[in-house]
This record gives C-alpha cells, sequence and structure tokens, in this order.
C-alpha cells in the first residue's frame, strides 16, 4: 500500500529512476493506493545514462501507475497473491491523457491489470504474472 512521501522505484525507460508520492487519487481523503491505482508522483531522482537528452526532468509532476508492491493482496477468489521483486514498490510514469511516457517497461505487470482497460501499459510490458 503506497501512501503521500512514499519512494518508489520507476520500472520503465523515461529516464527517471525514483519518485515520490504526492498524492494519491481516487476520492476525498483517499490515504492508500493499491496495485493498479493511479498516483500523482514527483521525480527525485534521474538515470544516469539519460540526465541530458531525457523527456523528463528532475521535481517535475506526473502521474503513475502503480505494477508493484511489497504488500501482499488478495483476490476475491481467496488466492493470496505476493508480486515481489526484491521487496520494492515500483510504479510505471504516464501523461495528462493516460498514456504511458516510455517505450518499454522492465517490470512484469499483474495480470489483474488487464481487466482495468490498461492496454497500453500491456502491450509494451516484458511479461505477465
Amino acid at each position: 500500500m503506497i501512501q503521500q512521501q512514499t519512494i518508489l522505484k520507476v520500472s520503465d525507460n523515461s529516464g527517471a529512476k525514483t519518485v515520490r508520492c504526492i498524492k494519491v487519487l481516487g476520492g476525498f481523503k483517499k490515504r492508500y493506493a493499491k496495485l493498479g491505482e493511479t498516483i500523482i508522483v514527483s521525480v527525485q531522482e534521474l538515470r544516469n545514462k539519460s540526465k541530458i537528452t531525457s523527456k523528463i526532468q528532475k521535481k517535475e509532476v506526473y502521474k503513475a501507475l502503480i505494477i508493484q508492491t511489497k504488500k501482499k493482496f488478495k483476490k476475491k477468489d481467496g488466492l493470496t497473491t505476493f508480486i515481489n521483486n526484491k521487496d520494492k514498490n515500483s510504479v510505471v510514469l504516464m501523461n495528462k491523457k493516460g498514456n504511458p511516457i516510455a517505450t518499454r517497461i522492465i517490470a512484469p505487470i499483474p495480470v489483474s491489470l488487464k481487466k482495468k482497460k490498461l492496454s497500453k501499459f500491456l502491450s509494451i510490458s516484458t511479461g505477465l504474472i
């Protein structure tokens, strides 16, 4: 579960390395965001190779989609799914229209996002979990 001021890793080739959650979208006084939800983030650190040529700049504000969390989550059928990649929270950056900024997503995306009509993210990802 992600809340305000959480540091997250970026799992795409947009040029950002880490971001900080500014706001959880989805209602008044909503505190936590789960897998597949959208949050507002600020870029904290850039990757070394792309500092000069990157479209993304430090301290800019973007929307982001959560694709991995440290926290386990349960499906409605009772199965526990734990999407874990070395205990990290990771996101994929998107523009204001909801399209991904990057051209490739490094981490696999959970199948549960398929139902949320995020086909643009599924098409550029490396795989499904």
